[in-house]
C-alpha cells in the first residue's frame, strides 16, 4: 500500500491512479463516516465518489498534511450536505440532523463570509480546540463521536459502557461549557 505522500504526489501529477490508491487505502474509512451519517448504502457510495471528485479538484493547489483526515473531512461534509438537502425536502432527520440541531444552540452558523464573520469563525475554532483539549479523554471522545461522526446516543453509550442518560448529560455539559467559553470570547450566539 502506498504512503500518503506518494498518493498526494499522484494527485499533483494529475495521475488518475491517485483515486484508486485513495479508494484502496481510505475507502472503508470514508464509507464508514458516510454510513454513520446517512444510513443508506447507495447514498454512501455516491458520497464516496463525490469525496474522490472533491479530492481530485482540491489537489493541487491544496497539499494536505494528513490525507486520511483530508478525505474524512470531505466525506463528512458531503454527507452532511446530503442530509441537509434531504431534511429540507422532507422534515424528518436522523442522527446527523439531531446532532447538528444540538450544536446550533452554542455554535453560530454563518452563511455569508464577511471579514468579521471569518474572524469570528477562527475564534470559534480556537475556543472549541481549547475546550476539547481541557476535557478528560472520555468526554472528548464522546463529544467527537456525537458531533464529528454523528453517532447515535445509543451507540455512544454502548461504545463507552455508559447509560444513554449519562451520555446526554455529558454532551449537555460540554455544550454548556462550550457556549460559556464562546460567550466569554465575545462570539455572538
Amino acid at each position: 500500500m502506498m504512503q500518503d505522500e506518494q498518493i498526494i504526489d499522484l494527485y499533483f501529477d494529475r495521475n488518475e491512479r491517485a483515486l484508486m490508491e485513495t479508494s484502496e487505502k481510505y475507502g472503508n474509512y470514508c464509507r464508514t463516516i458516510a454510513r454513520t451519517i446517512l444510513n443508506d448504502e447507495e447514498t454512501v457510495k455516491e458520497c464516496f465518489n463525490d469525496t474522490l471528485f472533491h479530492s481530485w479538484n482540491a489537489m493541487p493547489p491544496h497539499r494536505p498534511n494528513c490525507l486520511k483526515t483530508f478525505v474524512g473531512k470531505i466525506t463528512r461534509n458531503v454527507s452532511l450536505q446530503r442530509v441537509r438537502a434531504s431534511h429540507a425536502v422532507k422534515r424528518g432527520g436522523g442522527e446527523a440532523v439531531i446532532a447538528i440541531d444540538e450544536l446550533e444552540e452554542c455554535i453560530p452558523d454563518h452563511t455569508t463570509h464577511s471579514a468579521e464573520q471569518i474572524t469570528e469563525e477562527l475564534v470559534v475554532r480556537e475556543v472549541l480546540d481549547t475546550v476539547l483539549a481541557d476535557l478528560p479523554v472520555q468526554k472528548r471522545r464522546v463529544f467527537v463521536r456525537r458531533y464529528w461522526y454523528c453517532n447515535s446516543i445509543e451507540d455512544i453509550a454502548k461504545a463507552f459502557d455508559m447509560t444513554e442518560g449519562s451520555v446526554r448529560t455529558c454532551l449537555s455539559r460540554v455544550r454548556s461549557k462550550l457556549r460559556s467559553a464562546l460567550e466569554e470570547a465575545g462570539v455572538t450566539l
